[in-house]
This record gives structure tokens, C-alpha cells and sequence, in this order.
């Protein structure tokens, strides 16, 4: 019998492609230019069917801004402190990968967090200031230097980890795994 655990979900920074300017890019040329246009006709298809398969309605050709997620990632941060994370991590990835929305878009995370039950208002003017950016780069650099190379990244007890996509019976049965070791 495996002993009860206390299981704490923290979302933490990382960017997928650092040097997307603050404004972000046009998605078409961004996917041709590291892709393609030949591999891009294809490339969604996988997500697309894993995606389906786990009711997550992938809606690739919505999305016209690949967006630099600096601001989304300080929401990600406050929404932790209002204990809101998981949802504002949810409505980020419907707002950006079902809707086609630009989360890197003040207004789009105003909107967002408001939604969560968070002070849009006050989000908006944090987003416009420099609030948390250091802490935030911060933790994007302690990630890649612990080796983190792509999303997601799962790290448990700040020391073990397992990277890409996983079922959810890898994932338990590395949480299992690990609290054995501890007991």
C-alpha cells in the first residue's frame, strides 16, 4: 500500500523560444520560417489526434500571433498567490490554443484574469509596469540550467523529472515511485 502524499501542482516559467520580441510575431511566418511550408501543412496533425483523443479541441489555424509570454507567465505568478493558478493556467491555454487569442496581449490577460476571479484592472496595470519580470526571467534561467529543454517538464521534489507529454498512468506511477522512496 502506497502512504498518502500531499501533491502540490506549481506552474513555473519557461520559453519555448526566448527571442520572440515582446510584441510577438505573425504565427504563419514564425511557423514557415523554423518549419517550413512544406513540414507545416503537417505538422499539427499528431496534436491534433492526441488532443481530440483527450477532448482538447486544438484550433491551430485561429491562432494568427505567436505571442512572447513574459506577461503571461507574471500572470501565471500572481494568479499562484490569489490561488487561482490552475485556473488561469487552464484559460490561458483555451484562450490561446482553442480560441486564437494573443496571450501576450495585456487586455487578453486582463480579460482573463478577471474571469479567474482576479482584480483585472490591477493586472493590467502591473502588466504595464515591470512588476515580477526580473523573478520571472529569473526562473527561466534556474530552469535551463537545471536542463529543462522543452513543455512540459514535470519536476517532482525539486530534484526528479520527466519531460514531453506523459500518460496520466507514467505520471502516478511516478509519484508512486517516489513516495515509496520517501516512506
Amino acid at each position: 500500500m502506497v502512504p498518502e502524499a500531499k501533491i502540490e501542482v506549481v506552474f513555473r516559467p519557461f520559453f519555448l523560444d526566448p527571442t520572440i520580441p515582446p510584441e510577438g510575431m505573425d504565427r504563419h511566418k514564425y511557423m514557415v520560417d523554423k518549419f517550413g511550408e512544406a513540414r507545416l501543412k503537417t505538422i499539427h496533425k499528431p496534436l491534433e489526434d492526441m488532443g481530440a483523443a483527450d477532448g482538447v479541441p486544438y484550433q491551430f489555424d485561429k491562432i494568427t500571433r505567436t505571442p512572447n509570454t513574459l506577461d503571461a507567465h507574471r500572470l501565471i505568478r500572481w494568479s499562484m498567490s490569489a490561488g487561482k493558478q490552475p485556473d488561469v493556467v487552464e484559460a490561458l491555454f483555451v484562450a490561446y490554443w482553442r480560441d486564437g487569442k494573443d496571450v501576450g496581449n495585456i487586455q487578453v490577460l486582463a480579460d482573463i484574469a478577471t474571469a479567474c476571479g482576479m482584480d483585472g484592472h490591477e493586472i493590467a496595470i502591473s502588466l504595464k509596469q515591470d512588476t515580477d519580470k526580473v523573478a520571472v526571467l529569473t526562473e527561466v534561467q534556474k530552469a535551463m540550467e537545471m536542463g529543462v529543454q522543452g513543455v512540459p517538464t514535470m519536476i517532482f521534489n525539486h530534484k526528479y523529472g520527466i519531460s514531453g507529454a506523459q500518460d496520466a498512468a507514467t505520471v502516478a506511477d511516478t509519484i508512486r515511485k517516489l513516495i515509496k522512496q520517501q516512506a
